[in-house]
């Protein structure tokens, strides 16, 4: 059964993440902080990691613009679960496709993995991310040719509802497609749960 979860920030829905997987201790995850690569936040990175090492899980960094093909494949393939960070969703994107990591990723969460999303990561598992152009710069992804997403949930996340710095870019997006586009929003304090074809807000 295909397991997504995608958040605004993981740092404030740790509860949630315990309550859909209570056994995360000695489990393995992929973390792919790409992302933030492109909005040169930094530790970013090793906050996350000691994050997602607090909750017992064992971190395998997979930073794809710079790794090989089969260490992507390997260690999409042999975790347990996969995480993919905030950042830039347009670079992000750049970069999976570029590395083949996409198409990886969407055979494994078809398979049952669960796929962690926050913000950028929750965008781009959407089935486009044009939409983001609101609140993310397509221009720090030159080589994207097409906005295409992992399409791993049918719906458009939108991230950050409320929040001082993206907040605004959440309300034109809302603004702009909420009648085009099947939008589920979420503050930085939420998350959407999808397990098999039904989605569901968190908490309840």
């Amino acid at each position: 059964m295909k397991r997504v979860l995608l958040v605004s920030m993981l740092n404030n829905v740790t509860e949630l993440l315990r309550e859909i997987e209570p056994e995360l201790k000695g489990k393995t995850v992929t973390y792919i902080p790409t992302a933030a690569i492109a909005e040169e936040i930094e530790g970013m990175a090793e906050e996350e990691t000691r994050l997602l090492e607090s909750l017992g899980l064992l971190v395998d960094e997979l930073e794809v613009s710079t790794a090989s093909r089969e260490s992507v494949e390997e260690k999409l393939t042999k975790n347990d679960m996969i995480f993919v960070g905030g950042g830039n969703t347009f670079f992000l994107l750049q970069e999976l496709k570029r590395s083949g990591a996409d198409k990886i990723i969407i055979r494994e969460v078809n398979k049952g993995k669960l796929y962690i999303g926050e913000s950028a990561g929750a965008i781009a598992a959407c089935p486009d991310i044009g939409f983001s152009a609101e609140m993310d710069e397509p221009g720090k992804a030159p080589e994207l040719a097409d906005c295409t997403g992992l399409g791993v949930v049918d719906f458009y996340l939108v991230p950050h509802l409320g929040h001082p710095e993206m907040g605004p870019g959440a309300e034109s997006i809302i603004e702009k497609y909420s009648s085009k586009l099947d939008l589920k929003v979420i503050d930085d304090h939420q998350a959407i749960l999808v397990e098999g074809d039904q989605a569901s807000r968190l908490p309840k």
